[in-house]
């Protein structure tokens, strides 16, 4: 396997498109507008980023091998990577292409970092869910970083009615059962992913995948499925549009409860059958016991009932002695007892994902593609997230794409200060179900 920071000696300059560099950099000063890099020439600007190097013992030096990828033409790229092939088709759902482009067909660079916007500019026009489009694109990336460029096969993007197909050359190089878990990443080629993540479009964390498994499970769509073909070293992920699987889990439920239901006439039933005079008093005894039993359960959950219901007590009378949200107490009271329903999960530091919908998913879009926003974008973004729902620290920073202390130190307690938002419970700073309301009074100043 080839290194991506492979220095070619014999590949200078001449050897890379200039619109893909102008493109690359336009883009490198949209958002590092102030960075020492933008005021650098060509060659030293390359060498920054790792898309040149220089040999120290020889004081030759060249283009990079992931330099070549992203900024070089196909015919080039193939002198050195022979089975080098990039590839889009889409149908719709027949055998014939009603879309197709490769690298090979010379009306355009060829190169993996037009590709990657070429494509983007497809999936950001065909698919209306800012969300969706953005879990493919992360797809797309992860595919672009870990192709195993010297493998056959080449990186093809299909794209079918009902499903997305990735595949690229190059098995994972994490256990496939890991791939949606927060893990470490491990990098076939840190020098293209230091080149797009210069650009704001991935990150070394490893946990890409796992957000598109959290924003698909948004849609009820599938979960993503990845496979390995070891015979043929290549790597297969499969985005599916269908909701079967969520249809599937609400019938389980039907049948499990059907299933409990038919589970107490069965026993009648037995019942029926076994009272006989010899058999009586062994039954009545059963019975007297399963009574028993039974009975203890419904104390025991009474009890359980009683302890929830003093809490909702505590809790409802707080919600009586703060007026927060709107002069109707009844009203705010239904709301805020609603929202309480929801958050069953706050003694966790996890979001439930269930509990955020796509309207917040895609309002928080922008903040996830761009990690630097001007501070009157993100406050704009943080009071339309309010204005549908009050929300908690931890459900920002998953929407958001930012750590909790970023946002409640830059942005919320500011908000709070100028009274766009204010606490849910003000009174109680460190409540463990704290959230953030609008505060529609500021509109009516």
């Amino acid at each position: 396997m080839l290194q991506d920071n492979l220095i070619l000696e014999h590949y200078g300059l001449n050897e890379l498109n200039f619109d893909t560099i102008k493109s690359y950099r336009d883009r490198f000063a949209e958002v590092k507008q102030a960075h020492p890099w933008n005021a650098l020439e060509t060659k030293e600007f390359l060498y920054k980023v790792g898309a040149w190097g220089k040999v120290r013992d020889t004081h030759k030096e060249g283009v990079t091998l992931a330099g070549l990828l992203l900024f070089s033409e196909e015919r080039i790229i193939t002198e050195v990577l022979p089975q080098y092939f990039l590839e889009y088709r889409e149908s719709k759902g027949n055998e014939e292409w009603t879309e197709r482009f490769t690298s090979q067909d010379g009306t355009w660079s060829g190169n993996i970092f037009d590709f990657y916007f070429h494509i983007h500019e497809i999936v950001r026009n065909s698919e209306p869910q800012p969300s969706i489009a953005s879990s493919l694109t992360e797809v797309l990336i992860n595919m672009l970083i870990h192709a195993d460029y010297n493998g056959e096969g080449g990186v093809i993007l299909e794209k079918q009615p009902s499903h997305y197909v990735f595949s690229n050359p190059g098995l994972l190089l994490v256990p496939t059962d890991s791939v949606f878990s927060n893990t470490v990443s491990q990098l076939r080629n840190p020098n293209i992913v230091k080149l797009f993540s210069l650009l704001g479009l991935c990150e070394r964390s490893g946990s890409g995948l796992k957000k598109v498994k959290q924003n698909w499970s948004l849609h009820h769509y599938k979960t993503p499925a990845i496979d390995q073909d070891v015979s043929m070293h290549r790597t297969v992920v499969t985005l599916s549009l269908s909701t079967q699987e969520r249809q599937v889990s609400s019938s389980e439920k039907d049948t499990y409860h059907t299933s409990a239901t038919d589970s107490g006439n069965n026993f009648k039933d037995v019942e029926k059958y076994q009272n006989t005079p010899e058999n009586n008093v062994e039954i009545d005894s059963y019975n007297k016991n399963n009574y028993s039993y039974n009975k203890g359960l419904i104390e025991e959950f009474k009890s359980y009932n009683n302890d929830v219901n003093s809490f909702n007590k505590e809790d409802n009378y707080y919600n009586n002695e703060s007026n927060l949200y709107n002069n109707d107490v009844n009203s705010y009271i239904n709301n805020h007892n609603s929202y309480n329903n929801e958050q069953e999960e706050d003694s966790s530091n996890l979001v439930n994902v269930e509990n955020i919908d796509t309207k917040l998913w895609d309002i928080a879009a922008l903040a996830r593609e761009k990690k630097r926003l001007s501070p009157n974008q993100m406050e704009h973004i943080i009071l339309e997230l309010c204005k549908e729902k009050p929300l908690m620290l931890k459900e920002f920073a998953y929407l958001l794409e930012r750590t909790p202390d970023g946002v409640r130190n830059n942005y919320l307690t500011k908000l709070l200060r100028k009274g766009q938002l204010q606490l849910k419970y003000p009174n109680q700073p460190n409540h463990p179900k704290q959230a953030y309301l609008f505060n529609k009074k500021d509109i009516e100043k």
